[in-house]
């Protein structure tokens, strides 16, 4: 099922999805766009609330609800006792409840029933104890994060089905089985929970709270025009506190005393996670069973409108179950648990091991060495969405993520570029004003150099191939438009600064596949014709030539996907092609090196070349 979806149209690439994903379910295409790996996600929603451009949004099955109200089917909404942290705004809970019906509801049943049906199961268990220790089964997320990461582990889920199921069982049995049954909640993998089961514990659609709200919206349904009315019965007890950390282990009267306590609660990202790696390596010492949520109990699901204010939302929780215990009956909740007891609350899990292979240490000290990470710098700020460094270098080589990610890595290439083309500009000022007496004395002849040297840039410049030439150290000698427009938007933005480029290094402007050609040329004096190679959205045919042997190559790069270049041209000339320009950046080459007096020459042998190029 696939809970989350990106709209790229929104999308910044602000990569903010894809750090906070806690399984890297969310990784960056080679175009640079996040998209998500369904069979990784655990459908957790961190990555709803990072999203500043709100192009992260989740599969929405307000639709689906909305034709089963409108069906011939009796349809029953089961609510998570959540709603008293969520919805302050309405005053009391029965009015609440009489909103729901107006939608077309005929029952409203509160799943806290469900969960002290599934608390009593827990206990049950518990009090077996052979010596098998369990980790409770109630939050989806982690029970796909077990599945997936742990897969080990499944046999340590407890094999008791989520008080949502539970419910959905209850209520077919008190209403009929062919009812519908919709649940409201904040929990975003209860979407997919909802599709593992098909008898009596299926649930038709899963709502958020938010989609409850644009439902009242769409239905003009407002507290200010509603009476009264309460849940459905069977009436939960303590099950209203199971939106809190440890409220199921409340609910079912397990001991938390610290001694003699045999249950340990966690809630959070980082604390389930953390939970479960020790449960695998340390359970035979720790000797707890654990009750895991990911996401504060159920009281900050993804589902809710303002993941704020936990603590005030807390206190919500416990008012609502107080309000809600002065008037239980003890005798009629004991003579509901005994009607609903037989029902099959147990479930099963499956295997679905989505870990991938982790590489060696010397492929994770290449990676990290290429992210200018030493021994001593390796300082783990998490930033990039990762406990450290290591684990960064990890995903980068599985895939998951990319080096830009690290903001290190990241600030300090940009940086290091900026002040490489500063210092180079500082240099080139200070030999300017060294030369600046010579250049009086030679003032004639350089003036004459100088008009040649335009000459010939201009030419270059109206080469239709992209051409740049370069020095044993690839740095840019001279280069022409066609040249930077396939470098992209950067290098024409870097152009209006240093025109041409001159003494950028090409390695920071081409991939490693394309500068490698200058390398093999510099290093080999071996000429390298007519290479293609895909870039972006290009098939460029490159050619890489020596001018001077392991001083100065010239690379022409020729677009085979032109608008202007017709297929059959490209396919029956792109060869000759490629051997005139290499001549011509060849000859200019020899041109600056040689002076002014082979000038005319040169010029009268570039247009008979591209004269005889040019003839239909």
């Amino acid at each position: 099922m696939q809970i989350i979806k990106i709209d790229h149209s929104l999308c910044t690439q602000s990569y903010a999805c894809v750090r906070t994903c806690p399984v890297k379910a969310i990784v960056a295409r080679t175009d640079g766009k996040p998209v998500v790996n369904h069979d990784r996600c655990i459908g957790c929603g961190s990555c709803l609330s990072v999203c500043g451009s709100n192009a992260v949004s989740h599969l929405s099955e307000l639709d689906k609800a909305i034709e089963l109200l409108a069906s011939d089917n009796k349809v029953a909404a089961v609510v998570d006792p959540t709603i008293s942290g969520e919805f302050p705004d309405i005053q009391d809970y029965r009015k609440f409840v009489e909103m729901i019906r107006k939608l077309g509801f005929e029952y409203v049943s509160e799943i806290s029933f469900g969960v002290d049906l599934v608390a009593r199961k827990y206990k049950e268990l518990l009090e077996n104890f052979k010596g098998k220790y369990y980790m409770a089964a109630n939050c989806p997320s982690l029970v796909s994060f077990v599945e997936k990461y742990y897969p080990e582990l499944t046999d340590n889920l407890a094999p008791i089905v989520t008080p949502m199921t539970a419910t959905a069982k209850v209520v077919r049995k008190a209403f009929g089985s062919d009812i519908k049954v919709v649940c409201f909640g904040p929990c975003l993998s209860a979407k997919h929970e909802a599709s593992l089961f098909d008898d009596d514990g299926r649930v038709d659609a899963v709502l958020t709270f938010r989609e409850l709200r644009l439902l009242f919206e769409r239905f003009n349904i407002k507290e200010s025009k509603v009476e009264y009315s309460d849940f459905d019965p069977p009436i939960g007890n303590l099950g209203s506190l199971y939106p809190l950390p440890g409220g199921i282990v409340y609910a079912a009267e397990i001991s938390t005393d610290l001694l003699k306590g045999s249950t340990i609660s966690a809630s959070g990202k980082e604390n389930m996670q953390q939970a479960v790696e020790e449960f695998s390596q340390n359970t035979e010492n720790i000797k707890k069973h654990f009750s895991l949520f990911y996401d504060q109990g159920c009281l900050m699901g993804p589902g809710t409108t303002d993941r704020s204010h936990k603590f005030l939302r807390r206190s919500m929780v416990v008012a609502y179950a107080n309000k809600r215990l002065k008037d239980f009956d003890p005798a009629r909740w004991e003579k509901d648990m005994k009607r609903f007891s037989s029902l099959d609350l147990s479930r099963t899990f499956v295997k679905d091991d989505q870990r991938l292979p982790v590489p060696s240490q010397d492929r994770i000290e290449e990676i990290l060495k290429s992210l200018g990470k030493d021994l001593e710098d390796r300082a783990s700020c998490s930033a990039c969405g990762h406990k450290s460094c290591r684990d960064f270098a990890i995903s980068i080589s599985q895939g998951l993520s990319k080096p830009e990610m690290c903001q290190t890595f990241s600030l300090k290439s940009k940086n290091d570029y900026i002040k490489t083309l500063k210092n180079n500009n500082e240099k080139l000022k200070k030999q300017t004003e060294g030369l600046q007496e010579l250049e009086k004395a030679l003032k004639t002849e350089n003036q004459k150099i100088k008009q040649e040297t335009e000459t010939i840039s201009a030419l270059l410049q109206n080469l239709p191939s992209a051409a740049v030439i370069v020095d044993d150290k690839l740095k840019i000698i001279e280069s022409n438009q066609s040249f930077i427009k396939v470098l992209g938007e950067d290098a024409e933005m870097i152009n209006e600064v240093i025109p041409g480029l001159v003494g950028a290094d090409l390695k920071t402007l081409l991939p490693y596949p394309i500068y490698n050609l200058f390398t093999y040329v510099l290093e080999n004096d071996e000429n390298v014709v007519g290479k293609d190679v895909n870039h972006g959205d290009s098939l460029l045919n490159i050619s890489v030539y020596s001018l001077k042997p392991n001083k100065i190559v010239g690379g022409v790069f020729r677009d085979m996907y032109v608008a202007e270049v017709r297929q059959e041209e490209i396919i029956n000339r792109v060869t000759e092609v490629i051997d005139e320009n290499l001549k011509m950046v060849q000859n200019i080459a020899f041109l600056l090196g040689e002076g002014a007096s082979t000038t005319e020459k040169m010029l009268n042998s570039i247009i008979e070349t591209y004269q005889k190029i040019q003839k239909p």
